[in-house]
């Protein structure tokens, strides 16, 4: 079962699969589509985000966007989507947490990957009922009630995520902070390698920020900086054919040599062995 919605004029895509490995070529397009993808089997399911096998168990979801290379060729079990893109609904690039650069999206940290509790089973199934039926409404405000029903499914979404992935130590101001220090590092991964290019956007010292993710047990900020570079180059190895001086290049470095150093650095391989060790793999 497949479902669209469009609007050519602002070039805006709505989508619902109930089989997206089925689908997926089916949509008008998916190019720059941001995708829930949710296992409603009662077994596991699995998937490849960026080369890596993940594991969707039963009543879970998880968000990936258009810089993620997902593969579903590994996927036996119908695995249900909804997919958008900034036109449908992030039509101005706001930032809220219920936008598209909210705690679900654009996280250099691990994939978000949410559990739906047995008492909140019945609201999801019951918005999916009702999300399905409004694409069978074709009328001059089915846009608008769709984009309702999007957002409805982002706030339950990210409140979930709150209580699941969030420490609890942290405040909401504390979480504001971290969200939005993920969504600028991959804006601005390319030409900004400094926690103090961030600091200063956020209105906070470098070592503020650092003390936040301590508190957060997790990478600190120039990690996470450099992980992300390192993401990049690792998918434009894997995914393209662009030879390690354009990839060089298109990540901010004015030296080749410069960029190889600190892949190996980073991986323990330099970027030709990375790519014949991919290449082996595959």
């Amino acid at each position: 079962m497949k479902r669209e919605y469009r609007d050519p004029k602002l070039g805006a895509i709505l989508g619902l699969s109930d089989d997206i490995k089925m689908d997926n070529a089916r949509f008008t397009t998916t190019h720059n589509t941001i995708k829930f993808l949710w296992n409603r089997n009662s077994e596991p399911l699995f998937f490849e985000v960026d080369g890596l096998e993940l594991e969707l168990l039963p009543n879970q979801l998880v968000t990936v966007t258009y810089l993620q290379h997902v593969s579903f060729e590994k996927t036996k079990l119908p695995l249900s989507a909804i997919l958008f893109n900034r036109e449908f609904y992030c039509i101005s690039d706001h930032d809220s947490e219920v936008s598209c650069n909210g705690i679900l999206f654009f996280g250099t940290q691990d994939l978000p990957i949410i559990s739906i509790p047995e008492a909140q089973l019945r609201k999801f199934n019951l918005w999916y009922e009702i999300f399905l039926d409004e694409f069978s409404t074709p009328d001059n405000i089915q846009g608008d009630m769709l984009q309702m029903l999007l957002k409805r499914l982002i706030i339950m979404s990210t409140r979930l995520a709150k209580e699941q992935l969030i420490v609890k130590a942290l405040d909401n101001e504390q979480i504001d902070t971290i969200r939005k220090f993920n969504y600028l590092v991959d804006i601005h991964y390319k030409n900004k390698r400094k926690v103090s290019d961030y600091a200063e956007m956020l209105f906070k010292s470098p070592k503020t920020l650092s003390n936040l993710f301590s508190i957060y047990n997790q990478k600190s900020p120039q990690q996470i900086i450099l992980d992300r570079l390192t993401l990049e180059a690792k998918r434009l190895i894997h995914f393209t054919g662009k030879q390690n001086q354009e990839i060089a290049y298109d990540l901010g470095f004015n030296d080749p040599a410069h960029f190889s150093r600190f892949f190996k650095k980073m991986t323990q391989m330099t970027p030709s062995e990375y790519r014949e060790n991919s290449l082996a793999t595959a």
